[in-house]
């Protein structure tokens, strides 16, 4: 047998009231059940732990963003370091005479360049798919 209903009148501030209007709208279920859920969870025993499990499961997500994000940086910054490496140690001074046609040509291939970035950048595709699919391919796995 269901126990009877206690009525009570509250306010709430008009933002409040429309924003618990509209979760009711959405969710397709009465305002007063979602003010009876609401406080169940808030007056119940276990409302720290499940915050505190809500929290350690936000945290472990940012986390393993953050590891990602670190493997990102880490390859870029390896790449730029071992292509500079490579063009420092094969690339010649230029003389005098041809220094005028090496930047003009130099200023052109950097416009193609950038060109090209952000081409790559706004429809890939990317650096990290191209290292997976070389790794997936010297490991004898199929492409992604």
């Amino acid at each position: 047998m269901k126990k009877p209903a206690v009525k009570r009148s509250i306010r709430l501030p008009a933002d409040l009231a429309r924003h618990l209007a509209d979760h009711a709208a959405s969710r397709r279920v009465p305002q007063a059940a979602v003010i009876e859920a609401a406080l169940a969870s808030h007056l119940s025993p276990d409302g720290p732990e499940r915050l505190e499990a809500a929290f350690a499961r936000r945290l472990d997500r940012i986390g393993r963003q953050l590891d990602r994000l670190q493997w990102h940086v880490e390859l870029s910054n390896e790449t730029l370091a071992l292509f500079i490496r490579f063009w420092l140690t094969t690339t010649p001074p230029l003389a005098e005479t041809a220094l005028k046609a090496a930047q003009a040509s130099g200023k052109e291939r950097w416009e193609r360049f950038v060109e090209t970035l952000n081409r790559r950048l706004e429809l890939g595709p990317r650096l990290r798919d191209d290292v997976a699919m070389d790794k997936d391919n010297a490991l004898g796995e199929p492409g992604r």
